[in-house]
């Protein structure tokens, strides 16, 4: 791991044997991206809607920013390894 301007850059080296398994890599962080934006989306809406407590509506608020963040970090895994399988010569089928 190394530091660019404050931030950490992480390295990973993941053997993929096949366009079968990259595909396979994708589809998983597609979904696992789904999920999290899915888990914003309803966490938001219950807070718009004004469901729970407060103390409840300020633990839904801290879900969201945590579920933001995830969201956002897949969203960026899902990017390098798509500009790795680029610079590899590899297939990069994205099914969006």
């Amino acid at each position: 791991m190394r530091r660019d301007g404050g931030r950490r850059i992480l390295h990973l080296d993941v053997p993929i044997g096949s366009d079968d398994e990259l595909g396979a890599l994708q589809g998983a962080l597609l979904a696992a991206r789904a999920s999290e934006l899915s888990h914003v989306r309803r966490r938001g809406d219950r807070l718009s809607f004004g469901y729970g407590s407060d103390s409840a509506r300020e633990g839904m608020s801290a879900e969201v920013d945590q579920a933001e963040q995830r969201w956002a970090m897949i969203d960026r895994l899902i990017t390098a390894l798509e500009e790795a399988s680029a610079e590899a010569g590899g297939s990069s089928r994205q099914t969006q």
